[in-house]
């Protein structure tokens, strides 16, 4: 961690960034897999605060789509939201469409599933079930060995 110095900022104002509003989940479902606003539309669903499509609609074209770059996409899509950071049991979330829609502008996935390894040892060491010593490091360094 580090200090830094500053000599421009003012005491009395308040600095804040900018925040990058995500596009909303229609539309990054509609560059994934290809298929029309109304076809996306009627496949997503709401539960509680978030917004889900089925594994089934997204199953569908992993089969049948003519374009083998979206099946693909669409396939992994389903893998980072059915393994690697499941939701709700069969359905894949917003955020994790948004995340894979970032992939195709080089964001890399390391620290997101750094972070989810971590939460996950986190929440088993608190339930008492083992001991996780933290080392974000060591974890980096085992995650770029295997990876």
């Amino acid at each position: 961690m580090a200090l830094l110095r500053c000599s421009k900022i003012q005491v009395d104002k308040v600095y804040s960034r900018a925040v990058n509003v995500p596009t909303f989940l229609k539309t990054r479902l509609m560059n994934i897999t290809g298929m029309s606003e109304q076809w996306v539309r009627a496949r997503i669903q709401q539960k509680g605060d978030r917004k889900y499509i089925h594994w089934k609609s997204l199953k569908y074209i992993t089969i049948a789509h003519p374009d083998t770059k979206k099946r693909v996409d669409v396939f992994a899509l389903s893998i980072y939201g059915l393994v690697i950071f499941p939701k709700a049991l069969g359905h894949i979330d917003e955020t994790v469409t948004d995340l894979f829609d970032r992939l195709g502008r080089r964001v890399t996935l390391v620290p997101a599933i750094l972070a989810e390894t971590f939460r996950s040892l986190n929440a088993y060491r608190r339930a008492g079930e083992g001991r996780f010593v933290e080392c974000a490091q060591l974890l980096l360094t085992w995650f770029h060995s295997h990876f």
